[in-house]
């Protein structure tokens, strides 16, 4: 009988293999789960391998997982997962967690991770509106180009006013219909 992997070593619901205990996982069905949303998330202009990576941490059970968990499960290589991981970190979607009394690190993916990444964006589109808003000062008000910034800017302000109020209504949504956490 073969040695077993890393992965199947340590084989857990989020790993996408069977574990010892508990619900057994088709890997082939999660495989292609992650791999369909990644292509969603690609097509939507996130990149590619933190696409895979994120999709991979989404369907695990546990909403975490190793970099060589993900490597193995992806077929990608350490840096890869470093790679891709730093990039969702920058976006708020993943943490990064210590194991305790170890070195090695645990990528936890949060079930308020859509909330995180799109309350980020609010920060950008503040630093756009006072860019436009500067813009709209230079090149003055009445100019085509100022209207036009002036209509870009009124825009992101709809959109921040709205993005607010819409994540006041998720957080009544959520509490309502998965309690705390």
């Amino acid at each position: 009988m073969a040695e077993p992997t890393g992965a199947e070593r340590d084989a857990g619901p989020e790993s996408g293999l069977e574990p010892e205990s508990g619900p057994a996982r088709d890997a082939e069905a999660v495989s292609k789960f992650v791999e369909s949303f990644a292509a969603q998330l690609v097509e939507a202009g996130m990149q590619r391998m933190p696409a895979r990576v994120f999709a991979a941490l989404l369907s695990s059970d546990s909403g975490t997982m190793t970099s060589v968990e993900l490597g193995e499960q992806l077929r990608i290589s350490p840096a890869a997962v470093s790679g891709a991981v730093r990039h969702l970190a920058q976006q708020h979607m993943v943490a990064r967690e210590r194991e305790p009394g170890s070195r090695r690190e645990r990528y936890r993916v949060h079930s308020n991770q859509w909330y995180e990444a799109l309350t980020s964006r609010e920060a950008v589109i503040k630093r756009w509106e006072y860019a436009l808003r500067e813009g709209v000062d230079s090149l003055g008000g009445d100019t085509p180009a100022g209207r036009r910034l002036a209509e870009t800017l009124a825009f992101f302000e709809f959109v921040d006013d709205e993005i607010a109020r819409m994540m006041d209504r998720w957080r009544v949504h959520r509490e309502e219909r998965f309690g705390g956490g």
